[in-house]
C-alpha cells in the first residue's frame, strides 16, 4: 500500500477523532447553559464529570498527532495541517474547561431566584457554539472564507459581552442586595467571551494551515 495513501487515510481518521471532540464539546457548552436557565444542579454535575472525557480526547488526539509526524514524517502542508490540530485541540479543552466554569457557577446559583430571566446569555452561548462548529468545518473542508467569517464574528461576541455587562452593572447600581449574584453572571458571560476568543484562534489556525501565514 503506497504510503501516501496510508499517510491521508490517518489524516482523515485524525479529522474525524477531532469532529467527535468538537460535538463533546458542544454538547457541554449546550448542557452547560440548559443547566444554568433551569438551574438544573444535576446537568451540571454531568457537564463537570464530561470534562474528563474532553481531556482523554485531547490527549488521544495529541498522541496520534505525534505518531503521525513520527512515523510518516509528513513535509510542508501536512506537516502545517497537523500542527493546526495540536493547537486546535488545546483551545477546545479550554472550552471544555470553561463549560465546567460555568457549571460550577449554575450549582452556587441554584437556590437563588434570579435578578432577571436569561435571555442574552443564552443567545450569546448560541453565537459561541456555532463559531466553534464552523471552526471546525473549516479545519476539514480547508474552507479559508469559513474561518475569516468565524474571526470576524467574534465582535457579536464582544457585543454580547458589552450588552450583558451594562445590564449586570445597572442592576447592581439599582439593588446592591443582587451584587454576588450579578457578579457570578459576569464571570459566566466571560467565560462565553473566552470561548469566542479560543474558537477565534482556532479559525487563525485553520487560515494558518491553509496559507502557511497568520493573521
Amino acid at each position: 500500500m503506497p504510503a501516501r495513501f496510508v499517510f491521508e487515510q490517518k489524516l482523515q481518521q485524525l479529522h474525524q477523532d477531532l469532529i467527535k471532540m468538537e460535538a463533546v464539546v458542544e454538547r457541554s457548552l449546550d448542557d452547560a447553559i440548559k443547566a444554568l436557565k433551569k438551574q438544573d444542579v444535576e446537568l451540571a454535575k454531568e457537564v463537570i464529570k464530561r470534562d474528563d472525557e474532553i481531556d482523554r480526547m485531547e490527549l488521544v488526539l495529541e498522541k496520534e498527532c505525534l505518531l503521525l509526524i513520527v512515523r510518516q514524517q509528513p513535509m510542508a502542508a501536512d506537516l502545517r495541517d497537523i500542527a493546526a490540530v495540536l493547537k486546535i485541540i488545546t483551545d477546545l479543552e479550554r472550552i471544555g474547561d470553561h463549560c465546567t466554569d460555568i457549571s460550577e457557577y449554575t450549582i452556587r446559583l441554584a437556590n437563588e431566584k434570579y435578578v432577571k430571566p436569561l435571555v442574552h446569555i443564552p443567545e450569546m452561548a448560541e453565537e459561541v457554539k456555532k463559531m466553534i462548529k464552523d471552526t471546525i468545518d473549516s479545519c476539514v473542508n480547508k474552507d479559508i472564507e469559513l474561518a475569516k467569517d468565524v474571526c470576524a464574528r467574534d465582535d457579536r461576541i464582544d457585543n454580547y459581552f458589552d450588552t450583558i455587562v451594562e445590564e449586570l452593572t445597572t442592576i447592581m447600581a439599582s439593588n446592591p442586595d443582587v451584587v454576588k449574584q450579578c457578579t457570578d453572571f459576569l464571570f459566566i458571560v466571560k467565560y462565553l467571551e473566552r470561548m469566542g476568543d479560543h474558537a477565534t484562534n482556532i479559525a487563525e489556525w485553520i487560515i494558518f494551515t491553509v496559507t502557511g501565514e497568520h493573521i
